[in-house]
C-alpha cells in the first residue's frame, strides 16, 4: 500500500513505512531474496544433474572441492558453518555416489583428505560449463565491464560477510 505523495510503501503485517533514506536497503533487500531463491532452486537443479541422488546442498562441497583442491572434513565444516556430524553425513552421500573419496591424511593419521574422484569432477565440470553458457546467453546484452562489475561488487558483499 502506498502513503500518497511519500513514495514509501507500508510493508505487509503492519510494519511502518521504510525511511525515504534506506529505501535503496529496501530495494537491496529484496532483490537479494529473489536471487537467493533463484540460486537455491539453480543448486538443486544443478545437483540433479550432477546426480539423481545428490541433495542440493551437497551441490556447494562439489564446488569448494573444485575450487579449492583437497580439504579436511574439519575444514570443509567450518567453511560452511556446520557441525561435523553433518559434513560426515553429506561426505558419506557423496561418498556412496561415487563423486568423493577420502584418504588419509599424511600429516595426521586419525584425519582424512576428502578429494573429488574422476566421476565426480567429470560430473562437476560438464555441470559448471553449462551453467557458464547459460550465464554467457542470458547476459549477452550486458557490457562485458557490466559483468566484471557485477562480480566485484559481489565479492565485496560476500567479503564483507565473512567479517
Amino acid at each position: 500500500m502506498q502513503q500518497s505523495g511519500t513514495g514509501r510503501g507500508t510493508a505487509s503485517g503492519g510494519e511502518p513505512p521504510v525511511p525515504a533514506r534506506d529505501q535503496e536497503f529496501l530495494a537491496l533487500e529484496r532483490e537479494l531474496a529473489v536471487f537467493l531463491r533463484r540460486a537455491r532452486a539453480s543448486s538443486g537443479e544443478m545437483a540433479r544433474e550432477v546426480h539423481p541422488d545428490l541433495e542440493p546442498a551437497a551441490y556447494g562441497l562439489l564446488v569448494r572441492l573444485a575450487d579449492a583442491g583437497t580439504q579436511r572434513a574439519t575444514a570443509l565444516a567450518a567453511y560452511f558453518g556446520v557441525g561435523k556430524a553433518t559434513m560426515s553425513r553429506q561426505l558419506r552421500a557423496l561418498e556412496d555416489l561415487g563423486l568423493v573419496a577420502r584418504d588419509p591424511d599424511p600429516a595426521d593419521g586419525r584425519a582424512s583428505l576428502v578429494r573429488l574422484t574422476d566421476e565426480g569432477r567429470t560430473r562437476f565440470h560438464r555441470v559448471r560449463e553449462a551453467r557458464r553458457a547459460r550465464y554467457v546467453r542470458k547476459l549477452a546484452g550486458w557490457d562485458r565491464t557490466e559483468v566484471a562489475e557485477l562480480a566485484r561488487l559481489l565479492h565485496q558483499l560476500n567479503a564483507g560477510a565473512e567479517d
